[in-house]
């Protein structure tokens, strides 16, 4: 595994898996992490990396990355007044102990476990993507009380276990509320940071002692991978962005959708195949 040609791959992994995250986030307003997930999780078996640490890498590493995008995401909504503190307030307590649980399960559970909740929940946003319109309600405001605990505490487990920042689960669960898209949007950003800290940090000491962990890792976490994905996204994101504004935006849905669940049947496959 040290030897530099295997590293060398992983580096040209990881930056077209960035770049393809990026692009598809600029595009779709989709969190990367959804992407980068299962594309890295392939790629890594295409290496030959052992699937006893295969989707824990990709889940703890593209956590980490979801840290220094949903910060630089959240500094630009906030400046936009699309960051809504009372929710983060209300909310966010509840989706750190989401996340506490999500990386308490994630982090021991078995690889199929793993891969097996990943493609069940990808398929639901993907038919979601696909068939759900956006001006879909359920109810006209957001629970209150003991009502939005196990919202919350969802949206933080899930996004753990998954290793996707919060707008993947967020931005669609609180627009069916009546939540206002742009601030579902800029707000999720804020709810990555809640989910990508203590969820990057849970993984590297849940595989501090693991033996088939990658070379240079800290734990679950590649560093190679980390130094690479976040770049990636970084600089292909604004060309998906104004891309966005030529393509209707009901086709691309629906195109990533059908890749969507093409990926999480896949990974469903390789569990229960």
């Amino acid at each position: 595994m040290t030897d530099p040609l295997f590293l060398l791959a992983l580096a040209a992994s990881a930056g077209v898996v960035g770049s393809v995250a990026g692009f598809l986030a600029g595009l779709l307003g989709v969190g990367g992490g959804i992407v980068i997930v299962p594309m890295l999780y392939i790629a890594l078996g295409l290496l030959g990396v052992d699937e006893s640490v295969r989707m824990h890498t990709a889940v703890a590493t593209s956590l980490a990355t979801l840290v220094p995008t949903a910060w630089n995401s959240m500094r630009s909504h906030r400046a936009k007044g699309a960051v809504d503190n009372a929710f983060l307030k209300s909310w966010g307590v509840w989706i750190l102990a989401g996340a506490a649980i999500g990386i308490l399960v994630g982090g021991g559970a078995k690889p199929g476990i793993l891969t097996a909740v990943f493609g069940i929940v990808a398929m639901v946003v993907a038919l979601h993507m696909a068939f759900v319109s956006g001006e879909a309600r359920v109810a006209d405001g957001l629970p209150t009380g003991v009502g939005r605990v196990p919202m919350a505490l969802g949206i933080g487990g899930f996004s753990a276990i998954m290793g996707i920042g919060g707008g993947t689960l967020a931005v669609p669960l609180l627009t069916l509320f009546n939540y206002p898209i742009r601030r579902a949007i800029g707000t999720s950003s804020a709810v990555g940071l809640i989910v990508g800290i203590p969820g990057a940090v849970g993984f590297i000491l849940a595989g501090w002692g693991e033996p088939n962990r990658l070379p240079f890792s800290l734990g679950y976490v590649s560093l190679v991978g980390f130094v690479l994905l976040a770049p990636a996204q970084t600089l292909m994101a604004p060309l998906g962005a104004r891309l966005a504004h030529t393509i209707p935006q009901a086709i691309m849905r629906r195109v990533f959708a059908a890749f969507l669940a093409i990926v999480a049947a896949r990974m469903l496959w390789s569990t229960f195949g």
